[in-house]
């Protein structure tokens, strides 16, 4: 069974490569990606380690969660999976909208239609 890891705080220099040798050391890695910016091709500065094994995911995690790389302390955890209900859904109307809570906002839009 694979481990998916996330790893944030990377600098912008980190490549897919860099990030596969460095996780490694601990074990088989299946994939190492950066995310990177679709219109830019910057990194976005975070990216997902898949191991095949759940032992080397948490060497791993133990062993580079708070190291300095190039100045920046990393984060590296388990990743956690999408969750559907936090995703924008469009209305009835098809547009979108940002929060689903009523108690804030400032009202469905338009001049001044605000609550506060």
């Amino acid at each position: 069974m694979s481990s998916k890891i996330y790893v944030g705080n990377l600098p912008y220099s980190v490549t897919d490569s860099a990030l596969r040798s460095n996780f490694s050391e601990f074990g088989k890695v299946s994939s190492a990606r950066v995310m990177m910016d679709r219109d830019t091709g910057i990194s976005k500065g975070f990216g997902f380690v898949e191991m095949e094994s759940a032992e080397g995911a948490e060497a791993a995690i133990s062993g580079l969660h708070g190291m300095s790389v190039q100045g920046r302390s990393i984060v590296v955890s388990l990743a956690r999976p999408r969750d559907a209900d936090k995703r924008a859904e469009p209305s009835s109307r098809g547009e979108f909208r940002a929060a689903k809570r009523s108690d804030t906002g400032y009202g469905t839009g338009g001049f001044g239609g605000g609550r506060y």
